[in-house]
């Protein structure tokens, strides 16, 4: 389909095959975003980075995705400084990033705030996180990482372990997964397990859902581990953090239950969730999994911004990283 001038706001807007498509183009960017090879595919443009809420990969890695096709960044990733501490409103905020660019990338603690800057805008918005709401461009690479290291999505057992009711990347994930006959099963408390909205979506999709308290009741039967912070800023009231923080971890002992190709995901920042010894193991893939933000985004730009992507090509640059 065309992708030039569309919004990326809700997994849920996509089917599968326009997933499938951007995977497919970004695929085709993972050499350029190693900095293999080199294009000036969006020389010209200028993307926006609108971030009111820390981040560190999901910006760096669209700033990124941006030069490694030869177009500029401007924007911000601290409001401090900018009249959004003089009262701004972000309907605002995204007028004037509109006048200054071509497409406009936002993180925002406000559930729904990136629904309502694509309403308000005439140049495409892309989701970077809307508090507890969506974060469709981490489900890409999240999909992307477990096709390139699987070989496939369709037919797998992936395993969904940590802050579930909270996590927008989960919640956006399991909006993916459901169209790729996937198994799902949720490990977390009873205050974390996946919303109740999510859950009827997906029986009403007919996927296979299991529900435990411990990773050591299915982790035999995982084909993907993925692992979520137990996210403190998204709690309303501390003493209900204090209760299931520290709750889970994978270590090396755990791992020793999963099968030997097993992979291990993360969003990413971990805390203590997974110890740092599993990073040694042929099961963590998360560094990789952060990696491949860069040519998922890049696969965004490009075909947001309409580029002709018949004429990548470019130059051999100096050695992959």
């Amino acid at each position: 389909m065309d992708f030039k001038g569309r919004n990326i706001v809700s997994i849920k807007e996509f089917t599968t095959k326009d997933i499938e498509e951007i995977l497919d183009v970004a695929e085709m960017m993972v050499p350029y975003a190693k900095g293999e090879m080199t294009s000036r595919l969006l020389d010209g443009h200028i993307l926006a980075t609108l971030f009111f809420e820390p981040s560190t990969r999901t910006n760096l890695s669209f700033r990124s995705a941006m030069m490694r096709l030869g177009g500029t960044v401007l924007g911000f990733s601290d409001t401090a400084g900018t009249s959004v501490q003089k009262g701004e409103t972000l309907v605002d905020t995204i007028k004037m990033a509109e006048a200054y660019s071509d497409v406009i990338v936002l993180r925002h603690p406000q559930e729904g705030a990136a629904r309502l800057a694509a309403e308000h805008s005439a140049k495409p918005v892309i989701n970077a996180g809307d508090g507890a709401g969506q974060h469709p461009t981490q489900t890409l690479l999240d999909l992307f990482t477990i096709r390139r290291e699987k070989k496939r999505i369709s037919g797998l057992n992936i395993m969904l372990n940590g802050d579930l009711r909270y996590g927008r990347t989960v919640h956006s994930l399991c909006y993916a997964l459901a169209d790729f006959g996937v198994d799902l099963t949720f490990v977390a408390p009873p205050t974390l397990q996946i919303p109740n909205e999510i859950m009827t979506d997906l029986k009403e999709k007919k996927v296979n859902v299991s529900v435990h308290d411990t990773m050591e009741e299915a982790i035999g039967t995982a084909d993907v581990l993925y692992v979520t912070r137990i996210q403190k800023e998204r709690f309303p009231d501390p003493t209900e953090y204090a209760k299931v923080a520290g709750l889970y971890r994978v270590d090396v002992p755990l791992l020793a239950k999963a099968k030997k190709d097993m992979i291990v995901m993360h969003p990413l920042p971990r805390v203590s969730e997974i110890a740092t010894e599993v990073d040694r193991t042929n099961h963590a893939v998360y560094f990789r999994q952060a990696f491949n933000g860069v040519p998922v985004r890049m696969a965004l730009l490009a075909l947001v911004l309409g580029a002709d992507l018949r004429s990548m090509g470019g130059t051999t640059g100096g050695g992959g990283r």
